[in-house]
């Protein structure tokens, strides 16, 4: 797979413009709201836990490959 790193760069800072705060300060994580959507639509386990990470669902997994290389590969 041949990614274009120019566009996973630009989907990241996009990403980091939805935490802004403090007017130039900005969140490493995704938005709580975010995960919360993606949750409530079943792409990926209840994202409220200790842990850093989420778990996707069966879907969810398919519609995150199946977005990446629509956005991201050349």
């Amino acid at each position: 797979m041949d990614i274009d790193e120019e566009k996973i760069d630009e989907a990241a800072l996009a990403l980091l413009y939805l935490t802004l705060h403090e007017q130039r300060r900005a969140w490493k994580q995704l938005d709580w709201d975010v995960t919360n959507r993606l949750y409530e639509k079943g792409f990926i386990l209840d994202p409220i836990s200790k842990t850093k990470s989420v778990v996707f669902t069966d879907d969810g997994l398919k519609k995150a490959e199946e977005l990446f290389k629509t956005l991201f590969c050349k």
